[in-house]
């Protein structure tokens, strides 16, 4: 099923500014917490010796600028978010599909390096691996996709022939080539599978219930027209 979706709907889920969930996202770790506080401390010295030298003193231009670089820990998730819905916004169309789980199977990805000193002194590159789950979606049309997010405990529930569900994205009007897609939704079990939340979830499942509706009544009034006939 792939059913188009008007601009308002698509803006209503994939929002301007970023979602509590995806806040949460691009706050990270404390490792990303400190590495944004350096940045701003960085930011604000470097102000503070431009007004210096400049002789601004005072000036509030300078002091607004001040605290917004001082603030950058606590706003830049936001940033950050807002630049990612602005990347899935600039598609002109989008729809609402469903397919099924093809396969699911579990991977273990590089996700990061760090340098260390082993015992003789010699420097040592450790990978940090992360378990992955990985999902292929596909439908009749023989439409296939893979999804690809960190394994957590509640993607147990997840198995093959569940409905899936996402938001895709195209840059033309019928949809013929799908060139991005969302987080994953499985309404059987009420699971979500994805690495980035792109979506206002709740705004989501309401979309879902609205089309189901509708074709559930469309359905009923071929029926009756059958039957008057």
């Amino acid at each position: 099923m792939l059913v188009p979706l008007t601009r308002k709907t698509f803006e209503q889920l994939i929002p301007t500014v970023a979602t509590s969930d995806q806040y949460k996202y691009y706050w990270g770790k404390f490792s990303d917490v400190l590495k944004r506080a350096l940045i701003s401390a960085v930011a604000v010295l470097t102000i503070v010796l431009i007004n210096v030298f400049a002789h601004n003193d005072g000036d509030p231009l300078f002091l607004l600028i001040g605290i917004t670089a001082g603030l950058y820990w606590f706003w830049g998730p936001v940033l950050l978010a807002s630049l990612r819905n602005m990347e899935c916004r600039r598609y002109p169309y989008s729809g609402l599909w469903q397919g099924r789980v093809l396969d699911v199977y579990i991977t273990e990805e590089v996700v990061g390096e760090e340098e260390t000193v082993n015992k003789k002194g010699e420097l040592m590159i450790v990978e940090n691996l992360e378990q992955r789950i990985n999902l292929e979606v596909g439908d009749k049309t023989g439409f296939v996709t893979e999804i690809q997010a960190p394994l957590r405990r509640h993607h147990q529930g997840v198995s093959r022939g569940q409905v899936a569900v996402m938001l895709v994205m195209s840059y033309q009007e019928d949809l013929g080539k799908i060139v991005k897609s969302s987080d994953v939704y499985l309404p059987t079990v009420n699971l979500w599978v994805s690495d980035y939340p792109y979506l206002r979830r709740d705004a989501f499942i309401e979309a879902i219930n609205q089309v189901r509706s509708s074709r559930r009544k469309s359905k009923q009034g071929q029926s009756s027209d059958m039957r008057f006939s």
